[in-house]
């Protein structure tokens, strides 16, 4: 059902104007509860959306528009593993990655899924002890040193982003490394510091055919080779992949093949094989830890009523922001170095998921869905593109993660980075009149003539939006936790927004064309098909 259809959207949309007028420091000054009003808690965790600028009467609208929807029913669609991605045919069961042992079955096609993905896991267990106990030795009877994940998208983006996630609890004889592009300086770059004779590569692609993933493979395989010959191969390629037969032709035994299923997506697949370098770069232990927390974001996402869950109300909090403000993007701010790749994973987890332009009946929708996510970890973004966010006149709402304790201890940096966070929170919220910035230059000795020529250019319209999540501290339990959150936290928008999640016709449509055109790129057809602009552009490459 299209929402823009449902009375509370109505409802919503009507206090538009009335939410567009108001400022932030008017509604704190309104109301000393404000903050207690508009926070939400979870085992150590703090939601601050006091700064979002909204009233309890819209939160109450908002809930309205979750019943509304019916998301609890598609929760447990979801959780009972029905076809939920219609388009596609298939469940999205990811939850089943991170379910515990002994905690009962989860069903997909009538068959409990657990015991293929707890045997999924002791694999991968195995395989981690063969590695960092130097069991597993490549040709030259060396043990590995260094890991290479060649993959892209889901492949790719999760355990990279986990790995500098969790740099401080890496394995300290094993370096990880990844190689995603199909431009071929990602991978030879990454060759140039390595040797073969202590290197793994793990090739991560379901089908085994991705071209980009199967180029760079090919291409690795073939710098190993000249240095080790043929036989080498076995020794120092695994795959997570499901095409065993691609992967022995490529000279994998498919014994150090790890599996995962079609009812996970790429972008969710963390949790499973895919997840293979991480637990070689951090431990299995570490890695169980993570889907530890994931499990229990899962029970709070299933369990907690809607005014007081986390994945809930940061999908309602997008929707006012998104289509009642008429916000089209969204800063992702993670006050920690270490989540520096998280605006890059939830770029491909929320506008893959959530960029689509029609309902799940198929008709086009008439409201705007996921926003541009885009990002960068404090304070370095502070010296980039905060300038545009205070005083650039663009509606931009704001997400702040920060810690409560550092990941590595150093004396002096931690306190400073809160502050940083917390101020300029506060700063987008309240702003800076020109009269309170007249009065603070003037109280600072400048003279008036000099006042009135700069106060202008000080002032601050403020009334910047934000939500600040604060963890007690990034470890693997809390990093499954936050990454679960957004899965489930896109997962309730799009059952608002009533689209399908959990395909990417988009993508896959530039991929076809690509195979079309590479043929003309190599002069073995003719461009007679293509447009006069992309004829262009192929015949000034061929021309050298």
């Amino acid at each position: 059902m299209n929402p823009a259809t449902r009375t509370a959207w109505d409802a919503l949309t009507n206090n538009a104007a009335r939410a567009r007028s108001v400022h932030l420091r008017d509604l704190f000054a309104a109301d000393g509860q404000r903050f207690a009003k508009l926070t939400a808690t979870w085992n150590d965790w703090l939601l601050d959306y006091s700064k979002q600028r909204i009233t309890t009467a819209d939160m109450t609208l908002l809930l309205d528009l979750w019943h509304s929807a019916d998301v609890a029913g598609w929760m447990g669609r979801m959780r009972g593993g029905d076809t939920i991605n219609h388009t596609e045919g298939r469940a999205a069961l990811h939850i089943a990655l991170r379910h515990p042992a002994g905690k009962g079955p989860i069903l997909h096609a009538g068959h409990d899924v657990m015991p293929a993905v707890h045997a999924e896991l002791e694999k991968m267990r195995g395989f981690a002890a063969q590695i960092h106990g130097r069991h597993w030795r490549g040709a030259t009877g060396e043990p590995i040193t260094d890991i290479v994940n060649i993959g892209i998208g889901g492949s790719d983006l999760g355990p990279r982003m986990a790995t500098q996630a969790l740099a401080a609890f890496r394995h300290p004889e094993i370096r990880v490394h990844y190689v995603a592009n199909l431009d071929s300086a990602d991978l030879a770059t990454t060759l140039a510091t390595l040797q073969p004779r202590t290197t793994l590569f793990v090739v991560a692609s379901k089908t085994f055919t991705t071209q980009e993933t199967m180029q760079n493979a090919t291409s690795a395989r073939h710098w190993l080779v000249q240095a080790l010959g043929e036989g080498a191969v076995a020794r120092h390629f695994v795959a997570v992949s499901t095409n065993l037969a691609e992967v022995a032709r490529f000279g994998i035994d498919p014994e150090n093949a790890f599996a995962f299923w079609d009812w996970v997506g790429g972008r969710y697949s963390l949790w499973s094989a895919i997840g293979l370098p991480l637990v070689l770069a951090v431990g299995f232990d570490n890695f169980s830890s993570m889907l530890a927390g994931a499990h229990a974001m899962d029970e709070h996402f299933f369990s907690a009523p809607p005014a007081e869950n986390l994945p809930a109300l940061l999908a309602l909090l997008e929707i006012w922001n998104t289509n009642i403000l008429g916000a089209g993007n969204r800063a992702l701010l993670p006050y920690s170095q270490s989540l520096g790749l998280l605006p890059r994973y939830l770029q491909q987890l929320e506008m893959e998921s959530n960029g689509k332009p029609v309902d799940r009946q198929g008709k086009p929708l008439t409201c705007a869905t996921a926003p541009i996510l885009w990002g960068e970890p404090g304070t370095n973004g502070q010296h980039a593109f905060y300038q545009l966010i205070h005083q650039g006149g663009r509606l931009i709402p704001c997400e702040f993660i920060a810690c409560k304790k550092p990941d590595f201890a150093l004396p002096g940096h931690h306190e400073k980075l809160l502050a940083n966070c917390f101020a300029q929170s506060e700063a987008l919220m309240r702003g800076r009149t020109l009269d309170e910035t007249a009065a603070e230059l003037l109280a600072g000795g400048m003279a008036a003539e000099q006042v009135a020529l700069l106060a202008p250019y000080r002032s601050f319209p403020g009334n910047q939006p934000s939500t600040t999540l604060l963890l007690p501290r990034l470890d693997p339990y809390n990093l499954g936790a936050l990454l679960a959150l957004y899965e489930h936290k896109v997962f309730v928008a799009s059952v608002i927004w009533d689209i399908n999640p959990f395909d990417q016709w988009g993508v896959e449509y530039g991929k076809q064309l690509a195979s079309r055109l590479l043929p003309v790129i190599l002069g073995t057809t003719s461009g007679e098909h293509l447009d006069s602009s992309t004829a262009g552009l192929v015949a000034a490459c061929r021309k050298g």
